[in-house]
């Protein structure tokens, strides 16, 4: 359907090593090595060297929370830009834009380390201009919905456009068929009315008969995570002065309460 996106190539598990040799072949750093199944937001990897490169293939072929989720790993080239994410959602037939973000997603400060989840996110992304949105919409967003449709394969849910705005415009990073965290935690305090209405209509093929507006302040997300993460990290610590902080949102994860 002639959607951009990065030059890319897949490999079986057991190609991996011919993906290697691709890599040694292409020799072009950084590069981008993706598990293609479910990996909590932590099977993205872009080495920056030969070495590197084969470090994290390995890490694949052995790691028992990678391994199956890298059945089929996909080699990118590195775009560059700047990162953004569009939602949309969609009932089959038609969609609604409702809102865009942009997160950081390495763990160290001046975005260095390794790549997690997702540290904080903003929203609306100052990236995405009206101009930009105008081409997410008509080159991503609408083609991405019709093809489906027009293969047989219609989506009713939402559609997570995770993007690259460069220089010849925007291009898909990824999909995902649910909000992003912590994107969500900024896409939905923005959005007026009842959610749920929204949902229901997508069920019901009524989605345009459902109002959306969206607040015009800048919402702001900051993930607290435990030492160590994204790697082996510590469990059983305290968190305490929730209690003080005025104005904010409290959104847990991995938490429990005593």
């Amino acid at each position: 359907h002639n959607i951009p996106t990065a030059a890319y190539k897949v490999f079986d598990q057991d190609d991996f090593d011919e993906a290697a040799a691709y890599i040694k072949k292409q020799n072009k750093y950084p590069v981008v090595l993706k598990a293609d199944g479910l990996a909590g937001g932590k099977g993205v990897f872009i080495p920056e060297s030969e070495a590197e490169a084969m470090e994290v293939l390995e890490e694949l072929k052995t790691s028992n929370s990678l391994k199956e989720a890298a059945s089929r790993l996909v080699i990118e080239e590195f775009m560059v830009g700047e990162e953004a994410s569009v939602f949309a959602i969609s009932d089959g037939d038609s969609y609604r834009i409702i809102g865009n973000a942009q997160d950081h997603k390495r763990i160290g400060e001046g975005d260095t380390g390794l790549n997690t989840g997702g540290m904080g996110a903003y929203s609306p992304a100052p990236i995405v201009t009206d101009d930009i949105l105008d081409r997410v919409e008509k080159e991503i967003i609408e083609p991405t919905i019709s093809g489906m449709k027009a293969e047989d394969n219609p989506y009713a849910g939402i559609l997570y456009c995770g993007l690259m705005i460069t220089e010849d415009g925007p291009k898909v990073v990824e999909y995902n068929c649910r909000f992003g965290d912590p994107e969500c935690q900024v896409i939905l305090p923005r959005l007026k009315g009842d959610m749920l209405r929204v949902i229901v209509a997508c069920t019901q093929a009524s989605l345009e008969e459902v109002p959306i507006e969206f607040d015009e302040e800048v919402k702001c997300c900051v993930v607290l995570a435990s030492g160590g993460y994204p790697e082996s990290y510590e469990k059983g610590k305290v968190i305490t002065g929730l209690d003080d902080v005025k104005g904010a949102m409290i959104f847990h994860a991995g938490t429990r309460a005593e």
